[in-house]
C-alpha cells in the first residue's frame, strides 16, 4: 500500500492541494560547504599567479635584509626611513620594516589580484554558472569566496613576517627590543608585539578585500576589477595626504594602516587600534552588503 492510499480523499467540491516542489538547489547537503571551501582554497592557492605573488612578497624581506647586511658597514649603514635604520641592530625590526614597505602598494596589489579574480575570473572563464548549479546558495558561495581571499591575504602577511623573522635572526640576531620611547622590553615581549603588528596589518586589509569582491561582481573582466581595487587604495592614500580633507581622513580606508606603531609604545593605546578596526568593519559591512546584493540578484549568463 502506498502512502497515498492512507490519505483521506478530498471533500466533495474542494480542490486537492497542489504538490510542493522543492528545488534541488535548496536541499541541504551535508558537507557541501566544506567541500566547496576546500575546492576554492585549492583553486586560489594553486594558481601560478598567486604562488608567484606569495613568492614575490616573501622575497621582499629577504632582499631588504641582504641589502642592509651588505651596506651596514658603509656610508649607507643606519640610513633609511622609519624602522629600516634599526634593523641592523635587531633583526626583529626587519619584520616591521618589511610589512611597512609592502603595505602601501604590494599588499593592495595582492588583494586586487585575489579578490578581483574571485567572481569576475569565474565569469570570464565560463565556470560561474556551473558553480551556481552546486547545491549551495549564492550567499554561501560568496562567503566561501570571501573566506578564501581573506585566507590568501593572511597567508601573504604571514609569509612576509616569517621570512623577515628568519632573515633578521640569521643576519642580525634577535635581542631585547627598544621601543619608540627608548624603553627596552624583553625579547619575548618583543615577539608578541611584532606578532600584533602582523595581525593588525592583516585585519587592516579586510576592508579592501570587501571592496575588491564588490568590484568583482560588477564585471566579467577580472583585470578591470583588479585594477579598480588597487586604484581605490591609491586614491584613499592620496586623499589622506590632503589637509583640506582632514574631516574625512578618519573614515578613509588607508588612514589607520600605520597605527601599528602603537605596538612599539610602552603602553599600547587599544582605543586607537580599535578605531582603526572599526573603520575596516564599516567598510566590510557596506561593501560586503553591496557585493551580496549584486551577486544574489545578478543574472549570470556565463
Amino acid at each position: 500500500m502506498s502512502p497515498a492510499d492512507v490519505l483521506d480523499p478530498p471533500a466533495p467540491g474542494s480542490r486537492a492541494p497542489a504538490p510542493v516542489l522543492v528545488p534541488q538547489a535548496t536541499v541541504a547537503h551535508r558537507g557541501a560547504w566544506g567541500r566547496l571551501l576546500r575546492s576554492e582554497m585549492r583553486l586560489v592557492f594553486g594558481r601560478r599567479r598567486n604562488i608567484a605573488l606569495l613568492s614575490g612578497l616573501a622575497a621582499v624581506p629577504l632582499l631588504l635584509g641582504v641589502v642592509l647586511f651588505v651596506t651596514q658597514d658603509s656610508a649607507l649603514g643606519g640610513q633609511g626611513p622609519g624602522f629600516v635604520g634599526r634593523v641592523t641592530g635587531n633583526g626583529l625590526f626587519l619584520v616591521i620594516a618589511a610589512l611597512f614597505m609592502c603595505l602601501p602598494f604590494l599588499l593592495p596589489l595582492t588583494i586586487g589580484v585575489a579578490s578581483g579574480d574571485a567572481i569576475a575570473g569565474e565569469a570570464q572563464a565560463g565556470t560561474l554558472r556551473y558553480l551556481l548549479a552546486v547545491p549551495v546558495s549564492r550567499t554561501r558561495l560568496l562567503a566561501v569566496k570571501a573566506v578564501a581571499v581573506l585566507t590568501f591575504v593572511g597567508a601573504a602577511v604571514l609569509a612576509i613576517a616569517l621570512v623577515a623573522l628568519v632573515t633578521g635572526a640569521v643576519l642580525f640576531g634577535l635581542s631585547d627590543i627598544t621601543l619608540l620611547s627608548g624603553t627596552t622590553v624583553p625579547l619575548a615581549d618583543g615577539l608578541l608585539r611584532v606578532a600584533g603588528v602582523a595581525a593588525y596589518v592583516a585585519l587592516s586589509l579586510t576592508g579592501l578585500v570587501a571592496v575588491g569582491l564588490f568590484l568583482s561582481t560588477l564585471t566579467e573582466v577580472p583585470v578591470g576589477a583588479m585594477a579598480a581595487t588597487v586604484v581605490v587604495a591609491i586614491v584613499s592614500a592620496v586623499l589622506d595626504t590632503l589637509p583640506q580633507l582632514a574631516v574625512i581622513h578618519p573614515a578613509l580606508l588607508t588612514h589607520h594602516w600605520l597605527d601599528v606603531a602603537e605596538f612599539l609604545r610602552v603602553q599600547v593605546d587599544w582605543g586607537v587600534l580599535g578605531q582603526g578596526l572599526a573603520v575596516q568593519g564599516a567598510w566590510v559591512a557596506i561593501f560586503g552588503a553591496l557585493a551580496w546584493s549584486r551577486f544574489t540578484t545578478a543574472d549570470v549568463t556565463s
